[in-house]
């Protein structure tokens, strides 16, 4: 289907524009919020298993939750040898997480407005099908 991945990126940049609006006045922005979203999501994670999930380089993530430790929304626990960086929320990520999640569950329910739910169903899996297909090629390529 020619345009499809044109009208998907019409749709990113500006939700991603918005989301960082949402969450400005936390000192938040989407890259921060997917570290938060993933240890919520996952608990205690090194920072391994997150620059692995979203696939983005270690040192990004790094520089993303030294961020957040100065924002005192995540903080550092032992891990299993010294050497291991584990992540988890403070008491303060927590709340953050709830009253940013409530701000983004609102921003989501606006833009399904009117889109029956089977079709926004058929999106949402549509959507990871499609991602797991980009990581099956990328498999693929390195093999």
């Amino acid at each position: 289907m020619e345009g499809f991945f044109q009208r998907y990126l019409s749709l990113y940049r500006p939700l991603i524009t918005k989301l960082n609006e949402l969450m400005s006045t936390y000192e938040l922005s989407y890259s921060l919020w997917q570290v938060i979203f993933y240890i919520k999501n996952h608990g205690s994670s090194t920072l391994v298993d997150i620059s692995n999930h979203y696939q983005v380089e270690k040192p990004t993530i790094t520089r993303r939750v030294h961020r957040l430790e100065e924002l005192e929304i995540v903080k550092q626990i032992p891990g299993k040898d010294r050497r291991e960086k584990v992540i988890q929320l403070t008491p303060r990520g927590e709340e953050i997480y709830k009253e940013c999640r409530k701000k983004i569950t609102s921003l989501e329910h606006s833009m399904m407005q009117g889109i029956n739910q089977q079709a926004q169903l058929t999106t949402f899996h549509t959507l990871l099908e499609m991602k797991d297909n980009m990581v099956k090629r990328e498999e693929n390529k390195s093999e």
